[in-house]
């Protein structure tokens, strides 16, 4: 087909600028579902380097943070996470579709043909390597506030009677800079790469995977039982659904000891602070020394907290986002 100069990069843009909204708005949704799942995880994977256990499990950590701190508790930093969600949803979409462009042209195909399993794994890799670098300095800011009430007893009780005052996202942002320099932001990056870089492949894979199956039920197989990625035009609803679902258990699944590890490192200075010594600050925790750290300490089982009730809100939010994102590709293109 015979396509213009001038078509090709409007019609780029265009489908570029569906992808970022598509994804904005399929993750704005899904967050607002998720977020009291979200702080439960990151408060238990913040406790496994204490000496004692603030909860026993994820319902004593919902029971104790709805009992202490109310429906307001429940959604404590919640703005970080729906910045991160349209930030993380709308590069994901874009990158993985122009990725998956860029490697058709390599293999000399036309951009229209669907994809490969392996091609898709590549394109979602990729993807999710570039989405870690704007996700970690967000997710930073979010898992800090999330852990602010846990120490604010404490710091109240020994300084004055009067609660302190819990810091907003910005305001912590500005007090990371200033006390670790821009770089600070990036805090936990490795375990956000990896995270992201293997658990997108494994996203994106296990959805179209499965939804090519449910596809494949309706219609005819191929020969040669090849199955590749389906069209979200071809999808039903309750398909988008349940191959999303799918896929939010076997990203967290992939790589759960990375974002353990992570969170453990963005919540270290808040939970378990170090003693200043010369005006000078203690150096940051790398990623494999806390993760000795961790597997010293629990063992697998502490490298995995928070993994259950992890698993079982992906499912449901990422069925959210692929039924919006779906949807909204098959209605408006």
């Amino acid at each position: 087909m015979d396509h213009s100069l001038d078509e090709r990069p409007k019609s780029g843009a265009l489908r570029a600028v569906k992808d970022i909204g598509y994804g904005i708005a399929a993750g704005i949704a899904s967050k607002i579902f998720e977020h009291p799942f979200d702080l439960t995880k990151v408060r238990l994977q913040s406790q496994v380097l204490d000496a004692e256990a603030r909860f026993s499990g994820p319902i004593d950590c919902l029971n104790k943070t709805w009992r202490n701190e109310g429906i307001r508790g429940l959604y404590r930093g919640l703005p970080a996470p729906i910045v991160a969600a349209m930030a993380e949803n709308a590069s994901l979409f874009l990158s993985y579709n122009e990725l998956q462009d860029v490697i058709k042209r390599i293999n000399h195909q036309h951009t229209a043909e669907a994809s490969s399993m392996p091609q898709i794994a590549l394109a979602a890799a990729g993807a999710g390597a570039i989405t870690s670098f704007l996700l970690t300095p967000i997710e930073l800011v979010k898992c800090k506030m999330q852990v602010q009430m846990l120490v604010a007893p404490a710091v109240s009780s020994s300084l004055s009677s009067q609660p302190q005052q819990l810091l907003g996202p910005l305001a912590v942002t500005m007090s990371v800079i200033r006390n670790a320099g821009i770089r600070g932001l990036w805090l936990g990056h490795t375990g956000t790469f990896i995270r992201e870089t293997g658990g997108t492949a494994a996203w994106f894979t296990t959805k179209e995977f499965v939804a090519s199956l449910l596809v494949a039920r309706r219609q005819t197989k191929p020969k040669d039982g090849t199955l590749t990625s389906a069209s979200a035009k071809e999808l039903r609803p309750w398909e988008s659904a349940l191959s999303g679902a799918c896929a939010g258990a076997a990203f967290n699944l992939a790589l759960f000891p990375a974002d353990t590890v992570k969170s453990a490192m963005q919540t270290e200075e808040e939970l378990r602070p170090v003693a200043r010594s010369l005006g000078k600050a203690p150096p940051r925790p790398s990623f494999l020394a806390t993760f000795k750290a961790m597997y010293r300490a629990q063992g697998i089982k502490g490298l995995y907290a928070g993994c259950g009730i992890t698993v079982a809100r992906s499912g449901p939010s990422s069925a959210i986002i692929f039924l919006i994102y779906d949807g909204l590709s098959k209605r408006f293109g």
